[in-house]
């Protein structure tokens, strides 16, 4: 079987530009803590520093290999709905998505035949808590590892894919790299970590 996206009407318009959380996105990420004023405070105070949230009211996270994410994202933006924020972290892709992703997720992938073929993902639900990146991006070539955003936060209400979405996502990156290792185009030659989204077409 393969899954489609429930909005899938057009292709997403490429994004050329996400770096920084806005002030609106910041305040829908902290909305996830008990007590996100003090959070955001602290926050504000050290905007280069990352930060732990907690999962499963706000957003669930979908924690993938750092190739097979990227095409997730690529088929998300154009040929899907495009996405919610995404980061990287210690080399993995972290789609951020909509509550309740992670406990339906693994078991979509168990019915689907090209389930096999992704690799593991980690999904994060009610009960685990993730690392996003700082508010401000930090500009260190040497440090491969650190966390950054690919699509920051720059609302109070992202619209966030859920499990059919992020498994059309999944089938259509599956087949894509089983079919031949395409260049991954929102990723400019030779920058495969730079900032592509326009994020002010995502809503």
């Amino acid at each position: 079987m393969s899954s489609s996206p429930r909005t899938h009407a057009a292709p997403a318009a490429t994004p050329t530009n996400a770096c920084a959380v806005t002030p609106a996105g910041a305040a829908w990420l902290t909305s996830a803590e008990t007590y996100p004023q003090g959070l955001l405070a602290d926050w504000r105070a050290r905007p280069t520093a990352p930060a732990v949230l907690p999962c499963g009211t706000v957003f669930d996270v979908v924690s993938v290999d750092a190739v097979f994410g990227r095409r997730m994202v690529d088929r998300l933006w154009h040929e899907g709905p495009g996405s919610g924020p995404v980061a990287t972290h210690r080399g993995r892709v972290l789609l951020f998505t909509a509550p309740g992703t992670a406990r339906r997720l693994p078991s979509l992938l168990r019915w689907e035949e090209w389930g096999p073929a992704v690799p593991s993902l980690l999904c994060h639900g009610a009960g685990d808590a993730v690392t996003v990146p700082p508010l401000t991006p930090r500009h260190d070539p040497d440090d491969r590892l650190a966390s950054r955003w690919l699509v920051a936060p720059d609302t109070r209400s992202p619209r966030l894919p859920g499990p059919e979405v992020v498994l059309w996502a999944c089938v259509r990156a599956a087949r894509t790299a089983a079919r031949s290792a395409v260049r991954i185009s929102i990723f400019p030659r030779g920058d495969q970590s730079a900032k592509v989204y326009d994020v002010s077409r995502r809503r």
